[in-house]
């Protein structure tokens, strides 16, 4: 064992990409993001009737924010976890303390430039640019400014949870995010019992984010004890990441600005009010989202791991992660385009259906297809090339930034969404296409994966305009039915039918031990 190396970290390129491994991670991952977005499901009824349509509009972009705060690290909390792979896939692991310092005091200091940043521009969100109404302003800017002051704490915690997943360690990483994540949704209706403000909301929030911080670091410290010490800043390292992490910026900046431009333009061009009607729907579907990221938080560091060294598993890890999203976001997508309006009736009232089942159909419809291209941009960044995904978002962001103006000034909330699903398909393809270059090894042009990309658009597509609930309902039960053999005998490869009938042989275990 080399000096320095822990017990507890993987110590070949072979133990960072073992399928049973990987499942398993895959598994923590999806607990972790799915307990909370059930909360989820409970609060937003309840926070939209204490704050009220105005101020719950503010909180979602709040959420947005805090979400969208990476892009102040200029890449680095991602390059380090490329980095902190690469050098375990390479048996260099005393190098790894000085690349993780030097990842957090470049990223702190990334972090307060990025708060006053945030702080200088408050004023103008707050009065001009968005169309808060006059009575809530006051409360909107302070929240801005919490928001700026917890900056570099938000970013010190990306860049903690990257060094975990480098190391495949996202059973610590589902503890923590599991009680974080249930307190985001908890916490501020803890908070309407005394005030509906979005200070204490917001402060609430952000004491979340310091107690995870802490937890971060004492999972870190468990992982690799020597990083207790600190260490100096390594002026290679720094290269390294600002080199790895410059490309990776402008994908953090402008691909979260092109997911949340909608909102921000219905904002300004038509009323926060209306962003409620939007976001809602959005906030719902994008919960799918979670199946990609959960996947790829597992894959980047095994692609990274892979690629240089055994390109025929990158292919394999490749292939088994798209047909995997594939199966499992169709048929959900399918149910949730079928049953938008009934659900939302249900969910929130019969008025918010009215106005916002139409825009959820659209959006599922356009996340199914985003969500695809999770894998094929993972692998790109993870081979070393972030420039090209830059690039591509980059050429995208002023064409997408036209039809969405057009059509949102046509044709309203429709208009967006119908935006979105056009920005989301050429992505998709133009990331595969890319994949395809970088790794000749994938097969994207098979006549199978045509059929089933297209087919299931299609049949997404039509059952938006099916009027009738009798037919409807009927047309995706025909599907739902004929979907599993099809999946079963085409799709599916040998090990994956093993992987699923081993679980189903756990589940069998379980309930007899139940009984």
């Amino acid at each position: 064992m080399p000096t320095g190396q822990h017990r507890n970290m993987p110590k070949d390129q072979t133990s960072l990409t073992d399928n049973r491994l990987l499942t398993r991670n895959v598994f923590w991952n999806l607990l972790g993001m799915g307990i909370p977005l059930l909360v989820a499901l409970y609060a937003i009824p309840l926070l939209i009737d204490g704050l009220g349509i105005s101020r719950f509009g503010i909180l979602t972009i709040v959420w947005m924010v805090i979400g969208y705060f990476n892009l102040f690290d200029l890449g680095v909390g991602r390059a380090l976890t490329l980095l902190v792979a690469e050098k375990l896939s390479n048996g260099e692991e005393n190098d790894i303390p000085k690349l993780v310092w030097t990842a957090l005091f470049l990223i702190s200091a990334l972090g307060l430039v990025g708060g006053i940043c945030l702080a200088t521009i408050a004023p103008w969100l707050t009065y001009t640019r968005l169309h808060i109404p006059p009575d809530i302003q006051g409360e909107t800017l302070t929240t801005i400014y919490i928001l700026a002051a917890s900056v570099p704490l938000i970013l010190i915690i990306i860049c903690l949870r990257g060094f975990l997943e480098a190391n495949q360690r996202f059973a610590l990483i589902t503890i923590i995010r599991i009680p974080v994540g249930i307190l985001t949704f908890i916490g501020p209706l803890c908070v309407l019992p005394f005030s509906n403000s979005l200070v204490p909301v917001v402060i609430t929030l952000v004491f979340i984010k310091l107690i995870s911080c802490f937890a971060y670091i004492v999972s870190c410290l468990k992982v690799y004890p020597p990083l207790i010490r600190i260490r100096a800043i390594q002026k290679t390292a720094v290269v390294q990441l600002i080199k790895l992490g410059g490309w990776m910026t402008v994908t953090n900046i402008v691909g979260p600005l092109m997911t949340y431009l909608d909102r921000i333009l219905i904002a300004s061009m038509l009323s926060i009010t209306l962003v409620a009607y939007y976001t809602t729907p959005y906030d719902i579907i994008i919960m799918l989202w979670i199946i990609p990221i959960a996947l790829m938080g597992v894959m980047f560091p095994a692609f990274a791991s892979s690629f240089m060294q055994n390109k025929l598993q990158a292919a394999q890890i490749f292939s088994k992660t798209v047909n995997c999203i594939f199966i499992i976001l169709f048929p959900i997508v399918l149910v949730v385009v079928t049953f938008a309006d009934k659900g939302l009736a249900v969910w929130l009232g019969s008025e918010f259906a009215l106005k916002s089942s139409f825009i959820l159909q659209l959006l599922a419809i356009g996340v199914f297809i985003n969500c695809m291209a999770a894998v094929p941009f993972g692998l790109v960044q993870s081979a070393g090339r972030p420039d090209l995904t830059a690039k591509l978002h980059l050429v995208e962001l002023p064409i997408y930034l036209f039809v969405l103006w057009f059509l949102v000034s046509e044709y309203g909330l429709i208009g967006a969404a119908i935006a979105w699903i056009i920005r989301a398909l050429i992505d998709t393809s133009i990331l595969y296409i890319m994949a395809q270059r970088l790794l000749p090894t994938i097969s994207i042009y098979k006549p199978t994966a045509f059929f089933f990309i297209f087919g299931s658009l299609s049949v997404l597509f039509l059952n938006v305009f099916i009027h009738s609930e009798i037919t409807k309902t009927i047309f995706a039960g025909v599907i739902l039915v004929s979907f599993i053999p099809t999946v079963w005998f085409i799709v599916l490869g040998p090990t994956e039918k093993k992987i699923i009938f081993r679980g189903l042989n756990t589940i069998l275990i379980f309930c007899k031990i139940s009984h």
